[in-house]
């Protein structure tokens, strides 16, 4: 905490009565840190400085919710106000990829980002509803015409739709993302975001004999 803004370390705690997906959110934070300046100083980067950073990754979730945008968004917005090192910034904004990573600690807070929130005991949700919550979701994107394959992925913050390359256009496939989110929200209960991409691959092979 040396040199941090008061106001961010207000923030800070804030944490200890903020939970994501049942886990304390300050308890996340600071296993993040920990393993991110593990990792750091295996790879001999600056370990304090990931370890700030790890624990700053989610400062954006103890904003107002009036302000909108994902927190990882208004996280690095918030870094930014108060003065803290670019990388520091930048691996807050980045670490669900709202923005480009540029340094290899934004790729390290990630990392340790989906190692705490994955392990055995860390989020509280029976299994049988967190699998119904990804059958859903998966069939919820899977309901519009033109799509071939659903995957709901990274515990359910994300789901990748495949399409049908001749019968949905890229100017449709950019409709179709926005259309499958508005469903998302109208229709499921979720915390955080959940990232919807459409994937549109056209092949064309040939054999050299």
């Amino acid at each position: 905490l040396h040199n941090m803004h008061k106001e961010l370390i207000k923030h800070l705690g804030r944490m200890k009565y903020r939970s994501s997906f049942g886990q304390n959110l300050l308890q996340h934070s600071i296993e993040v840190a920990y393993l991110t300046g593990i990792m750091a100083a295996e790879l001999g980067l600056e370990s304090n400085l990931a370890k700030r950073a790890g624990l700053l990754h989610d400062v954006g979730k103890t904003v107002d919710k009036s302000i909108e945008g994902p927190h990882a968004l208004v996280g690095y917005d918030l870094t930014k106000r108060y003065k803290e090192n670019p990388i520091v910034a930048n691996a807050v904004g980045s670490h669900h990829e709202d923005i480009e990573m540029e340094h290899p600690i934004a790729a390290l807070v990630q990392a340790a980002d989906a190692i705490s929130g994955a392990r055995p005991g860390a989020r509280r949700e029976p299994l049988e509803s967190y699998v119904k919550r990804l059958e859903n979701l998966e069939n919820m994107a899977k309901s519009f015409e033109g799509v071939a394959k659903t995957y709901a992925i990274q515990a359910g913050r994300e789901v990748r739709v495949v399409v049908e390359h001749d019968k949905i256009d890229d100017l449709l496939a950019d409709k179709l993302s926005k259309e499958i989110s508005q469903k998302i929200e109208s229709e499921m209960e979720y915390p955080g975001q959940i990232k919807v991409t459409v994937i549109r691959e056209v092949r064309k092979i040939s054999y050299a004999k």
